[in-house]
């Protein structure tokens, strides 16, 4: 029997890797609709897609649709197939979540999903319903979903400043990095606010509640401008990466290192702020260090304060940061030590609001010494201070 030459042995083995290509599932494609404030319009807008869609043959469904009751919404649900929703027993309650398992059996080409930012009951499948849209996308079906801007993870500290208002739900942002288009779904404030006293948004009882407190005119304004901010910002990021007809713009080669302790609030907000300034500067990579003294060892802090770094941790990693972990009592040096390593160009530290600038500023600390610090080497390092 004669041997296979080579040129047939290449072509079995670019056959098998065609084959498990095609036979890999296609990634669907995910949309989502964001707006400043319950009440703009996005379930509206999903549900209005949806049936274009219908009308041009394509295989949409609803797997979670919430109307709150309002009449236009629920009109738009007309002869639009909907999944069934699956009960759960929890606490003695019977409880409806979207069931996962029957959109995946049932394939449609695309799904329309609303509040991506909503806790499944315990028991579910995933914890969170945006890791349902992910997984449904992975297993290559489209969807369709909305979110308000105040819902995103790294926005958290600034709804938090505007509002006063602690959001619990909330959504990596690396999922709406994921998204292939992200649309804006904008009204006036003075509109907003005018739904809102015409009943078209909560019940009537709960209008002057709202209108005092999260549907202030000043709180709106500022929730408007994220919206349109972070939708302007998943344009620029499709921009800069899209056609390869167009030369890609230069990236920004700044390398980011966010320095935190076990301080929690802290710890979360200098999180958040490099990763909007990675964004903000497309930087691909960024950092955060945790250097770990002997006072902060595990034998040595609660157990809450263990849980809180933990959770900061994981934050990080979900916002797209590498983490870096080490044990000195040098924490200054070990630092710069870091920075040089990963060639960073961008330190980002806490600075405390108790006092003013001059005393916190002259008061002995480690953001004051790495101040100090830097000025006397010979590097190119910059601070960013990020007061708590």
């Amino acid at each position: 029997m004669t041997p296979p030459n080579d040129d047939s042995q290449l072509r079995d083995q670019s056959a098998e890797r065609f084959l498990r290509l095609v036979r890999e599932p296609r990634r669907g494609r995910l949309k989502v609709y964001i707006g400043l404030a319950a009440g703009v319009g996005k379930t509206y807008r999903m549900l209005q897609e949806a049936r274009e869609l219908r009308q041009h043959g394509v295989d949409v469904v609803l797997g979670y649709v919430e109307t709150h009751g309002r009449a236009g919404t629920v009109a738009q649900l007309r002869d639009l197939p909907l999944i069934k929703r699956k009960n759960i027993f929890y606490k003695g309650r019977l409880l409806e979540e979207m069931d996962v398992a029957a959109i995946r059996q049932r394939r449609p080409a695309v799904v329309v999903i609303d509040e991506l930012a909503h806790t499944n009951v315990p028991g579910s499948e995933n914890e969170k319903r945006w890791q349902d849209v992910e997984q449904l996308v992975r297993a290559g079906i489209s969807v369709i979903t909305a979110v308000n801007v105040q819902h995103l993870e790294s926005l958290h500290d600034q709804v938090l400043r505007i509002t006063g208002q602690d959001v619990a739900e909330r959504v990596p942002d690396q999922l709406l990095k994921l998204a292939d288009e992200v649309v804006n779904v904008d009204l006036t404030v003075p509109e907003l606010r005018a739904r809102l006293e015409e009943g078209k948004i909560y019940d009537p009882q709960k209008v002057p509640t709202a209108l005092r407190n999260f549907f202030q005119p000043e709180n709106l304004l500022q929730l408007r401008e994220l919206a349109l901010r972070e939708v302007a910002g998943q344009l620029s990021r499709q921009i800069d990466t899209g056609a390869a007809a167009v030369p890609a713009p230069r990236r920004n080669h700044d390398r980011l290192l966010a320095c935190i302790n076990s301080n929690a609030p802290a710890a979360r907000e200098i999180i958040r702020k490099t990763s909007r300034l990675a964004d903000r500067l497309g930087t691909a990579t960024w950092y955060v260090l945790y250097v770990q003294t002997a006072r902060e060892a595990a034998d040595r802090v609660g157990l809450a304060t263990q849980r809180h770094l933990l959770h900061n941790l994981q934050l990080a990693t979900e916002l797209g940061g590498q983490i870096l972990r080490v044990k000195s009592e040098e924490v200054v040096m070990e630092i710069l030590r870091v920075a040089q390593e990963k060639g960073a160009t961008l330190l980002i530290c806490g600075v405390t609001r108790e006092k003013g600038w001059w005393q916190r500023l002259t008061r002995r600390g480690i953001t004051t010494s790495l101040i100090q610090a830097v000025a006397q080497t010979d590097t190119d390092l910059d601070l960013f201070l990020v007061t708590y």
